[in-house]
């Protein structure tokens, strides 16, 4: 039996060629190593103990019962059980539905998975950001930072029930491309089709990938990344210009700075006290009136971006150019989302923004700095550093929502109708040793701080 860490290694090194098509990925199935590493990949996850339709756990696997497995691999027999529905309770109060499939098809489906990441994570987008490796939504939040300074028009885009929305053939279709081996799209086939069971009754799935199912998550990154590759491509035919034209009128005004400088440096040592005070006075105006300006045409036509960055079903799209152009892509994006991908984009959540207000993308606020101040660049020349950059808020919701809750607090509301924020006395505590209370308002406060500190 070939070693699954080779077999992996060999799988990543293929995928770099956009040409090559994967042939023979089914006999992996057969290798009993390849389970033992799903094992070892699994089973200290949270919920590897929650059994599934089957009423058995990660804690009963044995060599015997991957042997099993392997058995019905070969002669085809294998068929997923159907995965039992639990729910759970979102922040808005919905429910969200969860899929908890049985022992042995977690393990069939972590090798699966090892098998499809190695052949498609290396041809990601870099774009893309949610389940996978070395990939967080602080990466996210650091590439927006630093890519989409000077943006005008953001546009947030959701995408109506993603997951349970995916189709089936268009997914298929998607791995066609790159594998040619019908005992493994079948079996791909297999996993997409097994169903749920709910209050002890079997219900069909006809689109969507099983939330909760260890496969999942990269199938939803393969089937998005035609989206990554479709803005890829959007993106070369929008991008127009070098650079953007010096704004004329910013252009004027510091051409009159630089003869007033000049002027006053000539004439200085000559001028009286009250006479430097009336030039510095000047000089300054001026230079007040040069800094309210932007440097460059805020519309150019010639010189036009777009910016892309997706984590999961939520995209943020950074646009340098105008309004009527920021409409365009977000159609643009909606038809190749209903034509090509089967998926319809929330027209409650996806809007056009302007820079200068917030846009919402992973609990963030959003906003471009307005920053008149100037500093020495890393060359020595003055500039107005703040000015176009991007700049991130965790809204006060937030926070607020996260001390009621700790029940650290409760708001109440004076005479007049404002807020007021009261400390809760927390009973349950009084008896605590000092150290468990510590640790635990230190447990809370890193709640409050880590996600937000990712810079």
């Amino acid at each position: 039996m070939r070693n699954p860490h080779i077999v992996l290694e060999t799988l990543s090194e293929k995928s770099k060629d956009s040409s090559y098509k994967f042939e023979r990925l089914y006999r992996n199935l057969y290798n009993q190593e390849f389970y033992c590493l799903a094992y070892l990949n699994i089973h200290t996850n949270d919920g590897s103990m929650t059994p599934g339709s089957d009423n058995e756990n990660i804690d009963g696997m044995n060599l015997r019962r991957m042997d099993n497995i392997i058995a019905s691999m070969k002669d085809h027999s294998y068929q997923p059980k159907p995965a039992r529905r639990t729910y759970i309770t979102k922040k808005n109060g919905k429910q969200r539905p969860l899929g908890i499939p049985s022992t042995d098809d977690k393990l069939v489906q972590e090798v699966v998975r090892m098998i499809l990441e190695s052949i498609y994570e290396p041809t990601f987008s870099e774009n893309s950001h949610g389940f996978r490796s070395e990939k967080s939504c602080h990466t996210a939040l650091s590439q927006i930072q630093n890519t989409f300074t000077g943006v005008r028009w953001f546009i947030e885009g959701d995408i109506q029930q993603c997951f349970d929305s995916f189709d089936h053939h268009v997914l298929i279709n998607i791995l066609r491309k790159r594998i040619a081996d019908e005992y493994f799209i079948a079996l791909i086939w297999k996993l997409l089709k097994a169903g749920y069971m709910e209050q002890w009754t079997y219900n069909h799935t006809y689109s969507g990938t099983p939330q909760g199912s260890g496969v999942s998550p990269l199938l939803a990154n393969i089937y998005l990344n035609e989206l990554d590759t479709f803005i890829d491509k959007y993106k070369e035919n929008f991008d127009t210009g070098k650079r953007a034209k010096v704004n004329p009128e910013y252009k004027r005004e510091y051409s009159k700075l630089c003869d007033i400088q000049s002027k006053n440096t000539q004439v200085w040592n000559e001028l009286d006290k009250q006479s430097k005070a009336t030039a510095r006075k000047e000089q300054q105006k001026q230079q007040k009136t040069v800094r309210s300006l932007p440097t460059l045409v805020t519309n150019d036509p010639h010189f036009k971006r777009v910016v892309y960055c997706r984590y999961a079903d939520d995209f943020l799209i950074g646009v340098i150019g105008s309004k009527q152009d920021a409409e365009v892509i977000k159609a643009d994006i909606g038809q190749f989302l209903q034509v090509e991908l089967k998926l319809t984009m929330s027209d409650e959540k996806t809007k056009v923004t302007h820079g200068k207000d917030m846009a919402k993308f992973l609990g963030y606020d959003i906003t471009i700095r307005k920053n008149v101040q100037q500093k020495r660049n890393k060359n020595g020349k003055v500039v107005r550093t703040g000015s176009g950059r991007i700049a991130l808020f965790v809204p006060y919701e937030k926070w607020r929502d996260k001390l009621l809750d700790y029940g650290a607090m409760k708001i109440c509301k004076d005479v007049n109708g404002s807020e007021k924020w009261k400390p809760i006395h927390r009973g349950f505590l009084t008896n605590k040793p000092d150290i468990e209370i510590i640790n635990r308002f230190n447990a809370e406060i890193r709640g409050l701080y880590n996600y937000p500190r990712f810079s």
